[in-house]
């Protein structure tokens, strides 16, 4: 049921093609990507939920709201399945800053929901990875869930099952800074566990006891060779891209995707511009983005209000002082690396649109055909963009639940 790219392009070339002609690029890239699953395994799209007009079944302009993803701007994009983020930035590791963290997941949760719901004809709620193929086949958007940082979790770890029953299919262990689980990649206090803490030992054993799929973006590269220690089952990162193509603390080393692949995990690509190519410096955007981070405690500790009205100035600052982008090519540039390092089975797709992620030729989700026409034009073949697309993430997803000790 599925139209990707966009239904005219499809009517366009298409219809033009009959079984005594040669397919262009642009027509196989076309029936490729309608033929396989689609998945973007990480978008921030629920911070959008804070606001009161926002409606996920309405189209958006990306250039004049800011927002990168909605129900029919996925549907232009041939984008079958999408996880929503739960996202939490890193507050005071208190009891209060706990349990405010985990009650504010929950609020998420409970938006994220509210939001799909209210499009029944649209999109659907998925849970399972049949749940995606099932849901595709009736025309629908499936909408799964994740938590982008285990900071929810606190130091309960019963709350792990409770997401799980929420729907929560996997929860990236860290963010920006250093939490009660693990060491950050970015956190400039520098390493504090050398890796995993105790309680993130729990934490990883807990995730593989209930099926909750762990994410390993964001975290320290010690903090990641602990969890693949420990994991008895694949991991992912959703939403990283590769070190030696782009030299980031948040992306992984080489010896972290050979390691991710022995695992038999997947490194699913971010396209947020500064982790796909080293950007020109901007030192105007640079100095404007850091007032209004301090102004707003580096988004630590803040009520919802202060929140959404920080994350405004902060696209404010973008649209003032925008970035040269990053391009479809460039993100191609890093599979074409984790191809050649970890393998074919062992890469994916996950834009972390809505949280910064971005490139020129796939500026939104309507646009998430590019990359199929990208991959098409460097020579893969329709199985290995099936993988690329969804196959090794589900491939991950049913190791994860056939590894746990209860049913789903």
């Amino acid at each position: 049921m599925k139209i990707p790219f966009t239904l005219i392009l499809l009517i366009v070339l298409l219809s033009a093609y009959t079984p005594d002609q040669k397919e262009t690029l642009a027509q196989k890239a076309a029936r490729i990507h309608n033929a396989v699953l689609t998945i973007d395994t990480h978008c921030d799209t629920p911070m959008n939920f804070s606001q009161s007009d926002y409606n996920l079944a309405e189209r958006h302009n990306a250039k004049l709201t800011d927002t990168k993803v909605d129900l029919p701007r996925m549907k232009e994009g041939g984008l079958d399945a999408q996880f929503f983020a739960a996202f939490l930035s890193q507050g005071a590791r208190s009891e209060t800053g706990h349990a405010n963290a985990n009650k504010k997941a929950f609020d998420i949760i409970k938006a994220i929901y509210k939001s799909v719901e209210a499009s029944p004809e649209l999109a659907k709620i998925a849970r399972t990875p049949d749940d995606a193929y099932t849901i595709e086949k009736t025309g629908k958007r499936a909408i799964y869930i994740g938590i982008e940082n285990g900071y929810a979790i606190g130091h309960d770890l019963t709350m792990i099952e409770k997401f799980r029953q929420l729907g929560v299919r996997y929860i990236t262990l860290c963010h920006t800074l250093n939490n009660d689980i693990c060491d950050s990649s970015t956190d400039k206090k520098g390493a504090e566990y050398n890796g995993l803490s105790p309680l993130g030992i729990k934490v990883v054993k807990e995730m593989n006891r209930v099926g909750m799929i762990i994410d390993v973006s964001h975290i320290s590269d010690s903090s990641l060779y602990d969890v693949l220690k420990i994991s008895k089952v694949p991991v992912i990162a959703s939403h990283s891209c590769s070190r030696a193509i782009c030299d980031n603390p948040r992306n992984l080393t080489d010896e972290g995707l050979r390691a991710l692949a022995k695992n038999g995990g997947v490194i699913q690509i971010c396209i947020l511009s500064d982790y796909v190519k080293t950007p020109d410096p901007n030192p105007a955007r640079d100095s404007a983005k850091a007032v209004v981070r301090a102004k707003y405690n580096n988004f630590e500790n803040l009520t919802p209000e202060q929140e959404k009205a920080g994350w405004a100035e902060i696209h404010e600052v973008y649209k003032k002082f925008p970035q040269k982008l990053a391009t479809v090519k460039d993100v191609a540039d890093h599979i074409d690396h984790i191809v050649k390092i970890a393998g074919i089975d062992h890469v994916g797709i996950g834009t972390d649109f809505d949280g910064g992620g971005a490139v020129s030729g796939c500026f939104d989700v309507s646009e998430m055909g590019n990359i199929t026409l990208e991959l098409v034009k460097r020579g893969y073949d329709e199985e290995q963009i099936r993988k690329i697309w969804g196959g090794n993430f589900m491939r991950v997803f049913r190791a994860v639940l056939k590894g746990a000790e209860q049913p789903t």
